[in-house]
């Protein structure tokens, strides 16, 4: 077979290719080199790269594949692949004796606008074209989809879908596909097609979902409990105290409703932080207590040697099995003085009736008068009052909810103009976002403690103004000025501050 020396003998090459099209993997991306001699005014010339793509697609039809007909009962094996500027997919079946073999070959040279796609959202667009040639196959049959990414969870995952995605999905909800990931499959077809198929290496393939943030993963140190036992004669108490990874202090105590030993109420301590901690969910535990014995027994290096503390450790035992991972630590007196305290009131009280009891602990100073002002001093009192600002919100719900305008003219025409923008359910206010999804309005008050919890609260990363508007906004949440507040609350952070790259 010659090489084409015209334009019209280029053409008649490609519509013989076209009429085989089935039997070749990946023509679109073979025929590549050839697109820019289709364009009009476009000299011919008949470079390298088109005479290493036409010795390719010659080299390739002098072995080409064999084709079978499916099987019914059998499941397919649709393989799909992105590449810069072609798409392509594979469709086979597995034989009697387990070997792979391919039913029919797909590709096309995309166009227009789809050469913008992102990577992942050119593998759903081959999802897709692949789905409306072989859709008489994957009505007949249930289909595994064998990607790098999985472009079902992409269209069918999201809270709200529009434009090309809306009509994605209904195209898919007629067809029983399965994803199974690319690394999972090892056969000989797949091999095939992903050489057929390969990836440019400046052409980064990413396998996140649309509008993904990726933060980096902090590991929080483990929670903490001290706790501490003390028997009296009049009674016993236990006192537990749980400090979070952030320092936050959980303080319990209990009054024990028999009499028993100081070791017995050690142990009910303990037992009683435990089953606290299991019914918390912790996964990593720290605890220290003052009791030597206790510490040791529980860990193994003493001996239970008095019967009446054998069903204690039992059940102690039992209560650790449940906390993934869980330490063990003697501390000296001085340093569990707050599970001391609070085992020590609750002893003090058992005297009493024990009934659930909330002590308030308040803070005082109490500073005696060293002068006395003299009748005829005088003192200039300077009182201030805060002006309560009009939350945001209550313009637009006068407005949705009893038509009700402003006062002000440039504030009238501002309600109108944006009202459209917001919609009341349930009594409250609810903004519509560009994805058509409803963002709940907070007061700006909310909003500054949504911003300092997503900013620097347990699951925070401590991200820059603009990636913390963002993931609030991806919340569902929403108040006028939280692009300028999540700025300003990034920008004075002491911990952003003490990390951030020096200046020179």
């Amino acid at each position: 077979m010659p090489e084409p020396k015209t334009l019209s003998e280029l053409k008649s090459l490609q519509g013989h290719l076209a009429y085989i099209r089935r039997f070749i993997s990946n023509l679109a991306g073979r025929c590549q080199p050839f697109s820019h001699l289709m364009k009009k005014d476009t000299p011919f010339e008949w470079d390298e790269s088109c005479r290493w793509a036409f010795q390719n697609i010659k080299d390739y039809l002098m072995k080409p594949p064999v084709l079978m007909a499916p099987t019914s009962g059998k499941p397919l094996l649709l393989y799909i692949a992105a590449q810069e500027k072609s798409l392509g997919a594979l469709l086979a079946q597995n034989d009697d004796q387990g070997k792979e073999r391919p039913l029919y070959y797909l590709s096309r040279t995309m166009v227009g606008a789809e050469l913008n796609y992102s990577p992942i959202e050119k593998t759903c667009l081959a999802l897709i074209f692949a789905i409306q040639k072989l859709r008489h196959y994957l009505l007949a049959h249930s289909t595994n989809l064998i990607s790098r990414a999985d472009p079902l969870k992409i269209i069918m995952s999201r809270p709200m879908l529009s434009g090309r995605l809306a009509k994605w999905a209904l195209l898919l909800s007629e067809f029983e596909i399965n994803f199974i990931p690319q690394k999972a499959i090892k056969g000989q077809g797949l091999a095939n097609f992903l050489a057929d198929h390969p990836i440019p290496a400046e052409w980064e393939v990413s396998e996140n979902l649309p509008n993904e943030e990726v933060f980096y993963i902090e590991v929080l140190p483990p929670w903490r409990m001290y706790f501490d036992g003390a028997a009296r004669k009049n009674g016993a108490g236990a006192g537990i105290l749980f400090m979070s990874p952030n320092d936050d202090l959980m303080p319990y105590s209990f009054i024990l409703s028999h009499c028993c030993t100081n070791n017995e109420a050690e142990y009910q301590a303990i037992i009683l932080g435990l089953g606290m901690a299991v019914e918390m969910g912790l996964s990593q535990l720290e605890i220290f207590g003052d009791s030597a014995l206790v510490i040791k027994q529980l860990i193994g290096e003493f001996e239970v040697r008095k019967e009446e503390l054998i069903p204690y450790k039992k059940e102690a035992q039992r209560l650790l099995e449940k906390i993934p991972n869980v330490t063990l630590g003697h501390v000296l007196r001085a340093s569990n003085s707050q599970a001391d305290a609070l085992a020590g009131i609750a002893a003090s009280l058992a005297q009493f009736d024990a009934r659930p009891e909330r002590i308030p602990i308040c803070e005082r100073w109490v500073v005696p008068t060293l002068e006395k002002f003299s009748e005829e001093e005088e003192i200039n009192l300077v009182s201030v009052y805060a002006i309560e600002e009009e939350d945001w919100r209550q313009q637009f719900l006068d407005y949705l909810e009893h038509k009700k305008l402003p006062e002000e003219l440039k504030v009238r025409a501002y309600v109108r103009r944006v009202a459209p923008k917001f919609c009341l359910f349930n009594n409250t206010l609810y903004r519509r976002s560009y994805d058509g999804i409803l963002l709940r309005c907070v007061s700006k008050e909310e909003g500054q403690a949504l911003l300092s919890e997503a900013h620097g609260g347990i699951c925070g990363a401590h991200q820059a103004g603009p990636k913390l508007h963002l993931q609030v906004k991806q919340l569902g949440y929403y108040w006028p000025t939280m692009l300028r507040d999540a700025i300003e609350l990034a920008r004075h952070c002491t911990t952003c501050q003490l990390h951030a790259n020096y200046i020179h």
